[in-house]
């Protein structure tokens, strides 16, 4: 067997294992989809529903009492202060159920929000109460503001009550309605009630009466036939004929000045006592039997949803495993008669730590040798005539060089030892600036302020263009893709500081706290956990002599401080200004190391632009960008 084939088996087994997890994921989501609503339901019943009819039913007598209060014109009794106390100790249990938390309820947000509602409509419902205990408030407007709590109330009952379609669903759908037709119920006796008390209906009050006589009973037939049939038949029973007969006179009457004539306090009171506790008995009976009913579909579905998301996850899991041996097997059998020759002989002594280090200095060393003559390779290809698109992928694997050779010195620099590229005569600091730009991603979105009145000590030239590129490569990290980076020099008594600020979110005080004190002290043993960025700027600046710090920016962002003591740089005469370019002749990236000077010549730079992608007629691009000063063509380049 080949390695061709060892891959091709990975390949195909990994196919299988991808389509294997995806099927048992959407198994076991549409199993547990079930049981989630299933709890969902039955959690909402137990901490909401009953809470929810008992202050519904508490409102309702609360509202009947305080009508035939006003209507009478006298003072609150004391049927009305039990009333309220009722109320009162109902709406208690529904504020703590906003103020908890049920795991079950975790996708239930929407109905908390509702209940929330219900206890703001609670708490103003003391002024309604001192409104109509002080007899500011008419008959009219106080049934209002009680109806509306309701109305409040009845909106918690919300879809998540009936979106598993199972038979408990249904129930729960159906007492709901059921509860809904009391509540019509419960408003026709407030009305009656109300108008018995004062001895008159006038007429808008006679066309409310007929208008909510006639929803009542559509509302109970609808609610009814959606009952089991065992319950259909207590929703027509003897208890409502008595108010139905009742209700037959209203309507004949309803026209009439005389609409309350043949009716007393005492045979309305008889007949809607009646009706109203037959239709609560009707759907306390109702939603204790449904629940009855689903106990064992409940339990068999828990049941199938522990052995879709368990057994399943089990065979799952077994059968990647096997696979995994599989291919770890065959992977041996393949690289054993080729691993054999290549052990070390059993008296050769094993190296130590500095060999080890040796070694690996060696190694890097000369990936930095042929990353220079790859680098010589393509300024070469760079500078001859070809098409823009051939000029912008030369641009761009150009780029990619450069970050490879900082990474390469990045790793010497943190093994201990000093990278082979250096510099003995001081660089304009502008360049040190544009040769770290030159080593990060996006390096389009960098803008570097045109005023640099510096020149950098040639030892330190590496180390501070690492050390700027580390920083401005975390700074664009740290902010969106369509903000800039912003670097700059400003003048301090003990030398000179380059800033580095980004448009980002910004670190809070204690990530700031932790970042600048590792910053000023490096840990020896390497760097911590995900900080790897932070250590290898401390590293860098602790080589070269420089002080890094971190703060909040006035932008919201951070600002990185790079403090460049007086030793290391010199103040030149004037900053270096940006050169002009021309608009249609494409330019590569600027790299670090072909745009600063020769480590021992004495020409210039070379003119470098940067450019996301190619320039000229028809890319919409300009040369306005960040622009390097020329030199003389005979400069050699030195990594």
């Amino acid at each position: 067997m080949t390695r061709t084939d060892v891959r091709l088996i990975r390949t195909r087994l990994a196919v299988l294992a991808a389509v294997l997890i995806t099927l048992w994921s959407y198994a076991a989501y549409v199993s547990s989809q079930d049981a989630v609503d299933l709890l969902r339901v039955r959690a909402l019943a137990d901490t909401l529903g009953q809470p929810i009819d008992r202050l519904i039913l508490g409102l309702q007598t609360e509202r009947r009492i305080t009508a035939e209060t006003i209507a009478g014109a006298g003072q609150p009794t004391p049927a009305l202060l039990g009333a309220r106390a009722g109320t009162d100790r109902a709406a208690t249990e529904i504020r703590a159920f906003t103020e908890g938390r049920d795991l079950r309820l975790l996708s239930a947000g929407s109905v908390r929000d509702r209940a929330a509602e219900l206890v703001r409509r609670l708490d103003g419902l003391g002024t309604t109460r001192s409104r109509v205990d002080t007899g500011r408030l008419d008959q009219a407007a106080a049934v209002a503001g009680y109806d509306e709590v309701i109305d409040v109330a009845f909106r918690v009952y919300g879809p998540e009550w009936g979106a598993y379609e199972s038979g408990l669903a249904a129930d729960t759908r159906a007492v709901i309605a059921l509860a809904r037709a009391r509540e019509l119920l419960a408003r026709e006796d407030t009305l009656v009630s109300a108008a018995l008390t004062g001895a008159r209906l006038d007429v808008d009050e006679r066309r409310r009466l007929t208008a909510l006589v006639i929803n009542q009973r559509y509302a109970h037939a609808e609610a009814a036939a959606g009952l089991p049939d065992e319950h259909q038949r207590l929703a027509d029973g003897p208890e409502f004929a008595a108010l139905l007969a009742l209700e037959d006179r209203l309507l004949v009457q309803a026209d009439t000045a005389n609409a309350l004539s043949g009716l007393t306090v005492e045979g309305w009171r008889a007949a809607a006592d009646a009706a109203l506790g037959a239709l609560q008995t009707l759907v306390t009976s109702t939603a204790r039997s449904s629940v009855e009913r689903a106990t064992p579909g409940a339990a068999v579905l828990v049941a199938r949803t522990g052995a879709v998301v368990g057994l399943g996850l089990i065979v799952v899991l077994v059968l990647l495993f096997s696979w995994a041996g599989t291919v770890r097997r065959l992977t041996d059998e393949l690289t054993r008669p080729y691993a054999e020759p290549l052990a070390p002989v059993r008296d050769a002594p094993a190296p130590t730590d500095g060999a080890e280090r040796e070694l690996f200095l060696g190694l890097t060393r000369r990936n930095q040798v042929l990353l220079r003559e790859q680098l010589s390779l393509l300024d070469g290809m760079q500078r001859r005539e070809r098409s823009a698109e051939e000029t912008n992928e030369l641009f761009q694997l150009d780029h990619l060089t450069t970050r490879i050779r900082r990474n390469v010195e990045k790793l010497i620099t943190l093994a201990g030892a000093t990278p082979a590229r250096r510099w003995r005569r001081p660089v304009p600091l502008l360049d040190v600036a544009r040769g770290a730009v030159a080593e990060v991603p996006d390096y389009h979105r960098v803008l570097i302020a045109p005023h640099w009145p510096w020149s950098l000590a040639g030892p330190a030239v590496t180390d501070v263009i690492h050390l700027l590129a580390e920083l401005i490569e975390n700074a664009l990290a740290c902010s969106a893709a369509d903000t800039t980076v912003r670097v700059s020099g400003e003048h301090r008594p003990q030398g000179c500081a380059v800033l580095v600020l980004d448009d980002g979110p910004g670190l809070d005080a204690s990530a700031l706290a932790e970042a600048n004190h590792l910053l000023g002290n490096p840990p020896p043993d390497g760097p911590p956990t995900g900080a790897s960025g932070w250590y290898a700027v401390a590293v860098l600046a602790g080589r070269c002599g420089a002080h890094v710090s971190l703060r909040r920016s006035q932008r919201g962002g951070t600002a990185a401080i790079v403090l460049l003591p007086a030793r290391l740089v010199t103040v030149t005469d004037a900053g270096r200004a940006p050169a002009a370019a021309a608009p249609d002749t494409p330019h590569p990236p600027a790299r670090t190391g072909a745009d600063l000077p020769d480590p021992s010549g004495d020409g210039a730079l070379p003119t470098r632009v940067r450019h996301t992608g190619p320039i000229g007629p028809g890319h919409g691009r300009t040369s306005l960008d960040t622009v390097e000063l020329p030199v003389a063509k005979t400069a050699r380049r030195h990594q």
